[in-house]
């Protein structure tokens, strides 16, 4: 007979997911509501105003999509980008790399521009390549959690107005714990997820567009059989060529039409409504201030146990770090030391930086001192035994 679930409790300071808010496991054992019970319309709607404060915005178009992060990242790629669009990708780490598999899923034209991981593209390399690429769609990650890096992205919203390409940017890693004005960049879609500086678990994935972004999405619309009205006008361009990502459908899901679409994820709705209420409570800038701290704590402490932190220091983000393993360390031995003996959990790292460097992440409801302080202690005795 399998014995019912009973994890450990483990602090996970790795790259996310990160342990959720105890208020937010609290709201998802709430009881189910039906989606189209009117209390549960009322939910949806707060959720959509919670994170137009979150995300800077005063966008109609802010929902949730059904997923984790990546559910919103092929959700706006697919939405937006049409067979034979050029795209253009700047990659700092593995997850520029993603957007590029999913462009060239989508038929577009992509140009992926690349910088050595641990950098990111001065604002003159990115206009200088819109000016000779002409991309229709610039799809570019806020921070990369592969490299602990964030880009720059003041600058790049007006670039691409002047161009004409729309600018979709993933977030994932970044929102709630660093700056990220939506509207004042001029960013046209942005997304996430709740596992990181949200606090909450993997499964839902925040979304906000603009108008520019609506209009490319909706000339796209096409409404399913079996629920379209007689005469209900359809768009004119090329069909969404994903369903259940299909930000059309899910637009007339989300709006007062209330048009059927999938069946939402009401934990998740109340998990990520929560999220947003938390971190709007705190205040943007506390937040934003909160995981500077406790990067600025663990950076001390690494640096006092004689490690070295890797990467551009001035272009780190302030919720993930990446340090070297000291030379002939086994770094594996040393997180699942980590994990079996403190149960806590660092992240490894991908492509060339495998086996080089160790990130640890001081994310959402995990960057508070007593984690900071709890990880270091476990970190520098288990290195006492490995080194």
């Amino acid at each position: 007979m399998v014995e019912p679930i009973d994890p450990p409790q483990r602090l996970l300071m790795g790259p996310g997911p990160i342990n959720a808010d105890p208020r937010v496991l609290r709201v998802m054992s709430a009881p189910l509501l039906g989606q189209f019970d009117p209390v549960f319309r009322q939910y949806m709607k707060e959720a959509s105003e919670l994170y137009r404060g979150v995300f800077q915005t005063q966008n109609r178009w802010t929902l949730l999509i059904d997923g984790s992060a990546r559910a919103a990242i092929e959700a706006a790629l697919v939405s937006l980008i049409e067979p034979g669009d050029r795209v253009l990708v700047p990659v700092f780490g593995r997850f520029g790399h993603l957007k590029v598999e999913i462009a060239r899923r989508c038929g577009a034209d992509v140009r992926a521009l690349e910088t050595e991981w641990g950098t990111v593209f001065p604002p003159d390399v990115l206009e200088r390549a819109m000016r000779d690429f002409r991309p229709r769609l610039v799809a570019v990650s806020h921070g990369d959690t592969s490299t602990t890096m964030a880009q720059p992205l003041a600058d790049l919203g007006n670039f691409c107005r002047k161009s004409d390409a729309i600018l979709y940017v993933d977030a994932t890693a970044t929102l709630g714990g660093m700056e990220l004005p939506t509207d004042a960049w001029q960013l046209d879609v942005v997304s996430a997820g709740l596992q990181k500086c949200l606090g909450g678990p993997p499964g839902s994935a925040p979304l906000t567009l603009n108008q520019r972004a609506e209009a490319r999405i909706l000339r796209r619309r096409h409404t399913e059989e079996g629920i379209r009205q007689p005469g209900e006008p359809q768009g004119d361009g090329p069909v969404i060529r994903s369903n259940y990502f299909d930000l059309a459908m899910i637009m007339d899901y989300w709006s007062d039409k209330a048009l059927n679409h999938h069946t939402e994820a009401t934990s998740m709705l109340y998990a990520a409504h929560e999220c947003a209420r938390i971190l709007l409570e705190e205040g943007l800038q506390k937040s934003f201030a909160r995981h500077a701290r406790a990067s600025q704590a663990l950076v001390a402490g690494l640096q006092a146990m004689g490690l070295k932190l890797y990467g551009d220091l001035a272009h780190k983000m302030p919720n993930v770090t990446g340090v070297y393993i000291p030379e002939g360390v086994d770094g594996e031995a040393v997180r699942r030391a980590l994990l079996e003996q403190h149960n806590i959990e660092i992240g490894t790292s991908f492509g060339p930086l495998r086996g080089r460097i160790w990130r640890i992440g001081t994310m959402g409801y995990n960057a508070r001192p007593e984690a900071v302080e709890q990880t270091l202690r476990a970190l520098d005795a288990v290195l006492s035994i490995y080194r």
